[in-house]
């Protein structure tokens, strides 16, 4: 299946980004036609005031999908912003998406309220799944990987193909499927969400002195005083990192090792801190050989790909909209 997928460059990736989106980008990509973009007119959306380098951060970006195990001969990556066709479709689409359908998106009130401290009352926020209505209906894409979280905007999205064609009586777009995942909730070393500004992620760059200094402060079972006293690995936050991390034979031997008083804290972290490695270091070894010009070059090769199949779809639509006519 066509499948297409973004993420905003708002800085360095953490474990929680690659269980929650990258583990899953990796298997898509090996069985469907898959479009990976770096959604930096999204990150706009929430981050203009921040004065992030963009450029950079998306080319540390790609740097990193590569590195964790994205494959560009599988699967196109590129940048949003260079595929204006992005911009002109969204334009297009503002002109026909109901207010009240973007007021009343849960996602959007949620957000309101859990940025609070940030002043995201803009259009741009508001429109934020028209824009990523573009940027799925742009490439015709079949199915879209979702947590349960997005269900709100890719029915937008749906909306918008529906209400498209019944004006223009013209079927230009692929209705997208919802492909939902299940996204691993891995907490932070505070026992927090994982967030760079709770300053509690392991990232995928950290070197394995960076993440042992992490991991031992780390939160384990509060009740357990003595080394040789039993456990709960069910309240331990370590113990949901080997859930997510460690191989069965590991997991099983903590938990009852644990439970039976056998095992300490501090070899329970050393135990976990390779498991860690073990994903890391080719991750580590696979980035220290992209050197920015092998990046730039996969990207522009991807932005040339995604623009020539922007411009099709653009010219289907423009054919509709501004001739009213489907003979294209």
């Amino acid at each position: 299946m066509r499948i297409v997928s973004g993420m905003r460059p708002t800085g360095r990736l953490h474990l929680g980004h690659y269980l929650g989106v990258l583990k899953n980008w990796i298997q898509l990509q090996n069985e469907n036609d898959c479009r990976f973009f770096v959604a930096d007119w999204h990150a706009l959306s929430t981050s203009y005031e921040d004065k992030l380098n963009l450029r950079l951060l998306g080319r540390e970006l790609v740097r990193e999908w590569i590195a964790a195990g994205i494959d560009p001969d599988k699967a196109t990556l590129f940048v949003q912003s260079a595929v204006k066709e992005h911009a002109e479709l969204y334009v297009i689409l503002n002109m026909i998406t109901s207010l009240g359908d973007l007021e009343r998106n849960p996602t959007y009130k949620d957000q309101l309220q859990q940025m609070g401290s940030k002043d995201i009352r803009t259009a741009g926020f508001l429109t934020y799944p028209v824009l990523q209505a573009a940027d799925i209906l742009l490439y015709n894409a079949q199915a879209v990987p979702i947590g349960e979280d997005q269900k709100p905007h890719l029915e937008i999205t749906r909306e918008i193909v529906r209400r498209f064609h019944h004006l223009f009586e013209c079927e230009v777009f692929t209705e997208p499927k919802e492909m939902l995942t299940d996204t691993p909730r891995l907490p932070g070393l505070d026992g927090r969400k994982m967030s760079k500004s709770y300053g509690n992620a392991i990232y995928l760059s950290d070197t394995p002195e960076e993440v042992w200094e992490k991991l031992k402060p780390a939160k384990t079972d509060t009740q357990r005083v003595r080394r040789n006293d039993p456990g709960n690995p069910d309240v331990c936050l370590v113990f949901d990192y080997h859930k997510a991390l460690s191989d069965n034979e590991t997991i099983r031997q903590i938990e009852s090792e644990c439970r039976a008083g056998a095992i300490g804290c501090f070899d329970c972290k050393k135990l976990c801190a390779q498991s860690i490695e073990r994903l890391l270091a080719p991750m580590r070894e696979r980035r220290e050989k992209l050197d920015d010009q092998t990046v730039d070059e996969i990207i522009e090769t991807g932005n040339a790909k995604a623009k020539a199949e922007a411009a099709e779809t653009m010219a289907k639509v423009n054919k509709a909209v501004f001739e009213i006519s489907c003979d294209i």
